[in-house]
């Protein structure tokens, strides 16, 4: 858990860029092997001192393991307790996070990743890789731009590396995100519309905001056993305003009536 907390925080914020993602799902992958193949000692040592400061009896690790129960109590072992919980406990517990991991971030995934940095304000300072967005599109997105945009895509690329990345005001951006804005501020995205396209659908990525994991939640919370028979329309309000729980405390009683007024004129006044 020390281990995947940073990662585990990184992913539930609402914007996180892919550099830091990848480089911490890297991280985390390396420390958690590495925690399997040395620091088992270390590891137990901890957890004895700890007991020891609370007075918590410490079994003889050098005995032979049983299993509970009735029957378990006759049948031989052929290990150790010590063996048991370093195999059975610590390597499964680090085993099973590791194929958490290599599950949700598995090679295309990550290789989605990796193309997407390419269009990252922050590799400013390094060479624009235009063929990785070309790739990228061919691989991820090859529905979204059909074969005559795919060839535009590449000429407005050329443009982009030359009139956008070299840019002082392009430097200072540090998120896609903030790149999406800029475009339409700039109104350069009218010029690079098909770029500014796959920057939208790259932001699309359940990676850079937790909405789609606060959906969920939410209607955990909102949709419950009394109410599960709510229509959609009903269902979408209410989990918008649980989004919006900040905006909608601001809102005053006579602001809707007010706005309920202003829709239409009524024969009695509200």
């Amino acid at each position: 858990m020390e281990i995947t907390y940073l990662l585990c925080q990184a992913l539930q914020r609402q914007s996180q860029d892919i550099l830091d993602a990848l480089r911490l799902v890297a991280s985390t992958k390396l420390l958690l092997q590495k925690m399997k193949d040395e620091r088992w000692d270390s590891f137990l040592a901890h957890v004895k001192s700890f007991c020891l400061e609370r007075n918590i009896d410490i079994p003889d690790l050098s005995s032979s393991y049983f299993s509970r129960g009735a029957r378990a109590r006759n049948e031989h072992s052929d290990h150790t307790l010590e063996h048991h919980y370093r195999v059975y406990i610590f390597i499964e517990a680090i085993n099973s996070q590791l194929m958490e991991l290599d599950h949700r971030f598995n090679d295309s995934s990550m290789e989605l990743l990796h193309l997407s940095t390419t269009l990252d304000p922050k590799n400013s300072n390094e060479p624009f890789r235009s063929g990785d967005v070309c790739q990228l599109v061919e691989i991820f997105y090859l529905e979204d731009l059909n074969e005559t945009e795919k060839n535009l895509l590449k000429m407005q690329l050329q443009h982009y590396e030359v009139d956008i990345v070299q840019r002082e005001d392009y430097k200072q951006l540090i998120s896609i995100s903030e790149l999406c804005q800029w475009l339409i501020k700039t109104r350069r995205a009218t010029n690079f519309y098909l770029i500014y396209r796959v920057v939208s659908l790259i932001l699309t990525l359940s990676l850079f905001t937790a909405t789609t994991e606060r959906s969920f939640l939410a209607m955990s919370l909102v949709k419950i056993r009394l109410q599960n028979k709510m229509e959609d329309e009903f269902l979408n309000d209410s989990l918008v305003l649980y989004f919006e729980m900040e905006l909608a405390e601001k809102i005053t009683l006579g602001t809707i009536v007010q706005d309920f007024k202003d829709v239409k004129d009524r024969r009695i006044p509200l």
